[in-house]
């Protein structure tokens, strides 16, 4: 997973760069977890492009962060959603909760 801070806009983008699944879960919230509370953002995005599978754990994943993230006075959002992922994050019905941003607007 690579990290990126803009100070301007107090965002962080996770761009997730493998499978989510139970193993890489522990590893991804252990990262995020530490990088939110460095930066104190008031956006968090997971950049989604990389993503090829994605189970359960992964929802699990983003809930926690989103707690995380408004515990600490910033918002959660997704991008760039594979069709499999967005396929899970609709069933689950995830982005009813977690809105969708637009990273090309970030320069």
């Amino acid at each position: 997973m690579e990290t990126k801070f803009y100070e301007k806009d107090k965002l962080l983008v996770f761009k997730i760069t493998e499978e989510i699944d139970d193993f890489t879960v522990q590893k991804i919230r252990r990262k995020a977890d530490n990088e939110i509370e460095r930066f104190m953002p008031k956006r968090v995005v997971f950049d989604f492009d990389s993503v090829t599978f994605m189970d359960s754990a992964g929802i699990g994943l983003l809930i926690g962060r989103y707690k995380f993230a408004n515990i600490l006075g910033g918002k959660l959002e997704v991008a760039n959603l594979t069709p499999s992922v967005k396929k899970i994050f609709e069933m689950s019905g995830i982005l009813r909760l977690i809105p969708t941003t637009d990273l090309q607007e970030i320069s």
